[in-house]
């Protein structure tokens, strides 16, 4: 809609359908909305366009100006371009302080009439400033940086320009001088959902997703700095192959045949590592059609990391190297930080133990020589509930998690699994019947999983045709044979060792958060029952 009588004329005749309705869409207005929308009229009557296509230019960030100004050298931030949200205001008769928010945080303003008014007409201020402005509206301004009497550095506003109208109202958080808070927008339900209100009113939640950000950009650049080759693998996959778990399945149309979103990217990868990349790597999205708690989303990002002529024992110093740089980076060269009520420090070397052996160690029991029988016996006693679907390795598996996953606090590797438990990894160079992986466990929850992979076409094949087995016996997690994959190992793969690494899980961690909601944009939710808004 151009802006000019003509649209000026049409978006008034909405605005009035809107008010005479009593509603914007199936949200029935309150006397907030509808007083918004009277000050979208009112601008519009000033010929102020509430939405203006034209870009406006930025030339510093609130922040910025707050740590970089200083008063013996004034003339530096002598001309600056600031925008944001307009977040509150003090009027004094001709003159005002405001508040202004933009991506780096909160500065103040101080507006006085006359300078953004020169000549006769005193709309911008006496009427935009004092009277339309509402909570929440974008504005853009100009001027030059000074500090006030009582101390506190604001932006001496020169020119104003209105950037854009919000028509619904942002929660209000008050803090009082001793420091408490009113008001919070602190309803997780709300939260989730509007994690747009969330960004804008709670200042630390964007601090979590810079951080994440920050830990990502490290990891790239540690990965890169060795020379490993970023790459990006299919999320659409015939075969849902790479990991026990159930997947999502759609349908292509045009194809005529089933597709499964990823459950890993693992095979994938190691394809690649049979084409001749000596490392390649992938961060990117993963999707699992199971349960949902404090620590798992059906969708989540992990990356994943293969590297030839490696093995495990190699791959655990590359991981402890990685969380150690990771570790620092975001918290200011240290590696020992706080989460929850421990004190956690990255720094190498991890403890080491095998899974027989942290078995053993917090439940008492030596369940290395056990069958499937025996091992049932020991769930019994434990009071651990099975199923007949279960297979050895399950079993061991429900064991570890109930009685030991718990206790690793400080970061663990767990070493030397039994080979039902890894059907991709390679058989142990001394240990019959283990295969050469670990998990890296930190504050009771997996972090990591690596193996020396497996490269043997032949024993792969048996292990996947074990997991057709399980899978027949009611198993929904076993894997499915692969013959593309099987193929490609024939071809011949080198030595490799593999690695992933759940980010969602790191980030929870590194920004002190007990759970994956609180670093995901927008976790996944329940379809909402009827419209959830702010007043609520």
């Amino acid at each position: 809609m151009a802006f000019n009588e003509s649209g000026i004329s049409e978006m008034n005749q909405k605005l009035d359908a809107i008010m005479s309705a009593n509603k914007l869409g199936d949200r029935k207005l309150n006397d907030q909305d509808l007083a918004r929308i009277e000050n979208l009229k009112r601008l519009l009557d000033l010929k102020i366009n509430p939405f203006p296509a034209e870009a406006y230019q930025v030339s510093h960030y609130a922040t910025d100006i707050k740590q970089q100004f200083e008063d013996e050298k004034p003339e530096v931030f002598a001309e600056v371009s600031l925008a944001g949200r307009f977040m509150s205001k003090r009027v004094m008769g001709k003159a005002s302080f405001m508040e202004l928010q933009d991506a780096s945080g909160r500065i103040q303003l101080y507006v006085r009439r006359d300078d953004i008014c020169p000549d006769e007409n005193k709309d911008m201020y006496n009427k935009v400033c004092k009277k339309i402005l509402d909570l929440g509206d974008y504005i853009g301004v100009k001027g030059y940086v000074f500090r006030t009497k009582v101390g506190e550095i604001s932006v001496h506003v020169t020119e104003m320009t209105f950037l854009s109208k919000s028509l619904r109202t942002l929660p209000v958080v008050k803090t009082d001088e001793e420091g408490n808070v009113y008001d919070q927008f602190d309803n997780p339900e709300l939260r989730y959902r509007q994690r747009y209100v969330d960004l804008t009113v709670n200042s630390e939640v964007k601090k979590i997703f810079m951080m994440r950000s920050k830990l990502t950009t490290t990891m790239r650049r540690f990965f890169d700095d060795k020379g490993w080759l970023e790459v990006e693998t299919p999320i659409l996959q015939p075969i849902h192959g790479g990991a026990a778990a159930r997947p999502f399945e759609t349908h292509h149309n045009s194809l005529d045949m089933p597709l499964y979103m990823r459950i890993a990217n693992e095979l994938y990868l190691k394809r690649l590592i049979v084409g001749g990349f000596e490392g390649v790597y992938e961060i990117g999205k993963m999707f699992r059609n199971e349960g949902m708690d404090a620590t798992h989303n059906p969708e989540f990002t992990s990356m994943e990391i293969y590297v030839a002529y490696k093995d495990y024992i190699w791959m655990m110093k590359m991981v402890e190297d990685l969380l150690e740089e990771i570790t620092k980076t975001l918290h200011n060269g240290q590696t020992a930080i706080q989460i929850g009520a421990h004190t956690v420090d990255f720094k190498g070397p991890y403890r080491k133990l095998t899974m027989f052996d942290s078995i053993k160690e917090y439940t008492g029991i030596d369940v290395s020589k056990m069958d499937e029988a025996a091992l049932r016996g020991v769930c019994k006693e434990l009071h651990i509930t099975v199923d007949d679907s279960m297979g050895k390795g399950k079993l061991i598996d429900e064991i570890f998690g109930e009685k030991v996953e718990s206790n690793l606090i400080q970061p663990t590797y767990i070493t030397d699994y039994p080979i039902e438990m890894t059907p991709l990894a390679k058989k142990h160079r001394t240990e019959e019947g283990l295969v050469e992986r670990f998990e890296l466990f930190i504050m009771g929850k997996e972090i990591a999983n690596a193996y020396t992979e497996l490269n043997d076409p032949i024993d792969q094949r048996e292990r996947f045709v074990h997991q057709l087995e399980l899978a027949q016996r009611g198993d929904d997690d076993a894997m499915v044979l692969d013959e593309d994959f099987l193929r490609a190992l024939e071809y011949g793969m080198p030595p490799t060792s593999g690695l992933g690494i759940g980010i969602d899980r790191l980030v929870m961690m590194m920004t002190n958060n007990s759970s994956i909601q609180e670093v995901l944009f927008f976790p996944q939710m329940k379809a909402e029952q009827k419209q959830v808004t702010v007043e609520e």
